[in-house]
């Protein structure tokens, strides 16, 4: 984000989002790493403004390394820091590929978020993510579907919806907001296990971020317009 006060312009990205209404309760995904506890601690002070929202995080603990049990200690930390209240599940896998962790993440959120009456998840899927979920499509041989990346807000499951707030902001842009908070982060030890397909992209995509410093907001766009032609499609094919 450009300008003197970066901090003020992805507050009004994340509000828009939101569409925080009075007496809103929303959840907030936080794995403990840096761009969820960034998100957590934009969302709260978004929340302040508006005395009736109820905000709470929710953390799955998937318990598939050693460390599962010491990331959600440092989301416990940063709920007693923000002064809101921590939901915890722990769902049961048959098998930890990408898509099982990923299944189980979101039947677990949409349990929490029934549990605890919320009208919404947010989630820190970052431009980062949606270049990654774009490539691995594409890689694929997807269609135009794929192509469009991720939604900004989707339905998760009825009368829930999963938000993606900071899908066009960056991993540098969500740590100038946890510098500014202060609160501890775990990083996941994962990251590094090329088993996982979206790792083995990142060293790659490193390499041409270097030279094509706007990758990420490029294939934002793109998706975002993708999209926008897909959407519009369909409204058009509407009796």
């Amino acid at each position: 984000m450009r300008g003197a006060r970066p901090e003020r312009a992805l507050d009004a990205v994340v509000r828009d989002a939101l569409r925080l209404d009075r007496g809103v309760r929303m959840l907030v995904a936080c794995s403990g790493g840096p761009d969820s506890i960034a998100l957590a601690s934009l969302i709260d002070r978004l929340a302040r403004e508006r005395d009736d929202c109820e905000l709470v995080l929710a953390h799955v603990n998937h318990g598939v390394r050693a460390s599962s049990d010491q990331d959600e200690c440092v989301v416990l930390s940063a709920g007693a820091r923000l002064g809101r209240r921590v939901a915890i599940a722990r769902p049961k896998l048959a098998r930890d590929d990408e898509a099982a962790l990923r299944e189980a993440r979101y039947a677990a959120l949409a349990e929490l978020a029934r549990r605890e009456g919320a009208s919404a998840v947010a989630t820190a899927h970052t431009a980062e993510d949606q270049t990654e979920t774009v490539l691995l499509a594409l890689f694929r041989g997807t269609g135009l579907a794929g192509l469009a990346g991720m939604p900004a807000r989707r339905a998760l499951c009825e009368g829930v919806d999963l938000v993606r707030p900071v899908l066009h902001v960056t991993h540098a842009e969500l740590a100038t907001e946890l510098r500014r908070s202060g609160l501890p982060y775990a990083v996941d030890p994962t990251n590094a296990e090329l088993r996982y397909r979206r790792n083995a992209l990142r060293p790659p995509l490193d390499a041409l971020r270097a030279e094509f410093p706007h990758l990420d907001r490029a294939v934002a766009r793109c998706a975002q317009i993708v999209r926008g032609e897909l959407e519009g499609r369909a409204r058009g094919t509407e009796p």
